[in-house]
């Protein structure tokens, strides 16, 4: 008598779990949030190493500009490998190059080793968690919804390196800079597990199509690189440079990457001790850009379901420029109504750029749009890179940050008349051989 039951409400049982999609979705975003939060803590321990050191703002601005750099350059190539050997394996491989970089650092006695440890290792291992790991994610596991989960992920890599920048300056002021240093080792290898048990590479590895696929949109095909990881990223970028589309996307990202990571990011808290302010109230207020950056991220992937993402990115940029221009004008030794506003309104547009500049991505390179987003990103932390060098040395012979927020908020300006420029067609593609489908 009971066996009839259970097979009648065993099918409405699984209706009610969720599509393993969001559960990928979910364990990317936590990942997405701690890589964020790994490359936070040098900007915070710029002031303490100075100090203890006598590190110049240049010198140690070098190690966060390599760190930038690599974790922009990396991007491609993690693309290519997540389809060679698999997304968890090269996940897994980032956090303990993460773990090991964070972890040596407490040893550390010299420049060089900073630039190796957290230069290198932790650029090196962020950047193989980085957008182009949200590209691949969801254009695997999403076919509806896949801009707003793009919004989502890409707030989780913006919002965890600022949310987490209190407790990193609290746990720097209390205890000393090694103490945050050791925590970020700690937290990266307890992620593995979760990364090893709950990120499958993709929906046939366990039997499933991916989120709202049907006949006419099916689920993006599982595919294997026909030639060398390294080789097939470059011939990627070779066919894709060869577009328009392409050089206005990496131009205005780049642009993108100086005035956030680059910039803000990297300089926002000492600009603001230069001016009186505490280390932990300005680390503060960017932890609340990070809270304003989730609503404005996941609405810019709401809007990119919905409307044309080159004039989503044109309104950023132009809104972006203004902000910055006005910035050196609010800073002060406490807050104040401006400066909450400014704080607000940065937070809602900091990578409200990502969603939009993914889809256009995906709308003219097709299959391949990972690794050419790969490259779109590395042109974002070249961009970032610059400016955090640029910046140090700007701060280190001026004695004031003021002319780097107005460069910066004049070249955003020129990233909105690129993205307008931008005339992407659907069937614009690259002729790069397609990878082979498994």
């Amino acid at each position: 008598m009971t066996e009839p039951l259970l097979d009648e409400t065993a099918p409405s049982r699984r209706r009610r779990l969720p599509h393993r999609a969001w559960i990928v979705a979910v364990v990317a975003f936590l990942t997405l949030v701690g890589a964020a939060a790994f490359r936070s803590v040098p900007s915070v321990l710029m002031d303490p190493l100075n100090k203890e050191f006598g590190w110049t703002h240049g010198t140690i601005g070098l190690a966060v500009s390599i760190n930038l750099l690599l974790f922009g350059l990396i991007s491609p190539f993690s693309a290519s490998l997540m389809d060679r050997i698999g997304i968890q394996r090269v996940v897994a491989g980032a956090l303990l190059l993460v773990a090991t970089g964070s972890g040596l650092a407490v040893l550390m006695t010299d420049e060089w080793q900073l630039l190796l440890l957290w230069g290198v290792l932790v650029g090196v291992g962020t950047g193989s968690m980085s957008m182009a790991f949200v590209a691949t994610v969801t254009g695997r596991w999403f076919v509806a919804r896949r801009g707003l989960v793009s919004g989502v992920l890409t707030a989780a890599g913006a919002a965890g390196q600022l949310v987490f920048l209190p407790l990193i300056a609290y746990l720097s002021e209390s205890f000393g800079w090694r103490v945050p240093s050791f925590t970020v080792a700690a937290v990266a290898l307890a992620v593995i597990p979760l990364v090893l048990t709950l990120l499958p590479d993709h929906p046939h590895a366990v039997g499933l199509e991916a989120y709202g696929a049907t006949e006419s949109e099916p689920t993006p095909p599982r595919v294997a690189l026909a030639k060398g990881t390294a080789r097939y990223a470059f011939d990627v970028l070779r066919e894709a440079a060869r577009t328009r589309v392409f050089w206005l996307l990496a131009g205005g990202f780049a642009i993108c990457g100086a005035s956030t990571n680059g910039l803000i990011g990297t300089h926002f808290v000492p600009a603001a001790h230069d001016h009186g302010m505490p280390t932990t109230a300005a680390a503060g207020l960017l932890a609340l850009v990070g809270i304003f950056d989730i609503a404005g991220t996941v609405a810019s992937g709401w809007f990119t379901d919905r409307y044309d993402p080159r004039i989503l990115l044109v309104v950023y940029y132009t809104l972006r420029g203004g902000s910055l221009l006005v910035l050196p004008m609010l800073l002060g030794p406490s807050t104040n109504p401006p400066m909450w506003a400014f704080i607000v309104f940065y937070g809602l547009d900091w990578v409200a750029t990502v969603p939009p500049t993914v889809a256009l991505c995906q709308r003219t390179f097709g299959a391949k749009a990972p690794v050419v987003f790969g490259w779109v990103f590395a042109s974002h932390q070249v961009g970032a890179a610059v400016a955090a060098l640029g910046a140090g040395l700007i701060r280190d012979h001026a004695g004031s940050y003021a002319p780097a927020f107005v460069i910066s908020g004049g070249l955003c300006f020129f990233a909105a008349a690129m993205s307008w420029a931008i005339r992407a067609r659907r069937n614009e593609t690259t002729t790069v051989p397609e990878p082979v489908v498994v």
